[in-house]
């Protein structure tokens, strides 16, 4: 982990130098913070509030910092994953428009908002790192029940639009983990990360096709030993009846 530790520590650095004065707070969450990052498919979530609204000379800086870390150092994948926003406290906090950097899987931009989905601040709050600056988590509120549940439903209506038909990626196998972990948050009220939900489903029997689901916690453990198998790029591709079928048990769960 020595260079998911040098990227970190990169990040960090380079950040905190281009925001100079603009007092930050910067957070890792997610995956790596619940224990459960696997390389080859998990994302570095990072979450950046600063005391006032970031220059647009600072944002453009900002905007380009992940792309200009990737060529200077092309030996270390792990700068091409992170993900996150960056702005300031107020708006994060109140969901206003803002200057926002935004890193995603679909690239990096300049845009005008940024928030999190409950599961996330749950996330930030109950085990985000902090990195760098003042620990500003007292100033976030913690989601209640019901947006934790109305984020399940938006999960669930997600997966019954997009998951009829799976594509050929270890990713696919991620809709039983997300299943698995919406069942969790219904049943406890409480968040996981996704390895342990797909245990926990499993010890409960909760899944119609359980081979499946434990298949994906398998793959979930190890993603770089698959990502090059040609049969279980195949199993991926045709796993959407089983995502389907599992679908069905949190609908019942919402409904019940």
């Amino acid at each position: 982990m020595e260079e998911l530790e040098s990227a970190i520590k990169t990040v960090r650095e380079r950040v905190v130098d281009i925001l100079g004065g603009c007092a930050a707070s910067i957070y890792l969450y997610g995956s790596l913070t619940l224990g459960d990052f696997r390389p080859g498919w998990s994302d570095i979530d990072i979450l950046v509030l600063t005391e006032k609204k970031i220059a647009e000379g600072q944002a453009g800086r900002l905007v380009n910092l992940r792309q200009a870390m990737l060529e200077e150092r092309p030996g270390n994948a792990y700068y091409r994953r992170f993900e996150g926003g960056m702005l300031s406290l107020d708006a994060f906090r109140l969901k206003e428009k803002d200057r926002v950097v935004y890193w995603g899987t679909s690239g990096e931009r300049i845009t005008d908002s940024y928030s999190f989905d409950s599961f996330s601040m749950c996330e930030l709050l109950e085990s985000g790192i902090l990195i760098w600056g003042r620990d500003v988590r007292d100033r976030l509120s913690r989601p209640a029940f019901d947006e934790l549940r109305a984020d399940v439903r938006r999960h669930y209506e997600g997966m019954r639009k997009y998951a009829r038909e799976t594509e050929r990626s270890l990713y696919s196998f991620g809709w039983l983990l997300d299943i698995s972990r919406c069942l969790y948050t219904l049943r406890t009220g409480k968040i996981t990360a996704k390895t342990a939900a797909g245990e926990w489903a499993l010890k409960e029997n909760l899944c119609p096709c359980a081979g499946v689901l434990a298949r994906a916690v398998e793959i979930r453990k190890e993603p770089a030993k698959y990502l090059r198998d040609e049969g279980v790029l195949d199993e991926a591709q045709a796993l959407g009846r089983s995502v389907q079928s599992y679908a069905d048990v949190l609908e019942r769960e919402l409904t019940g």
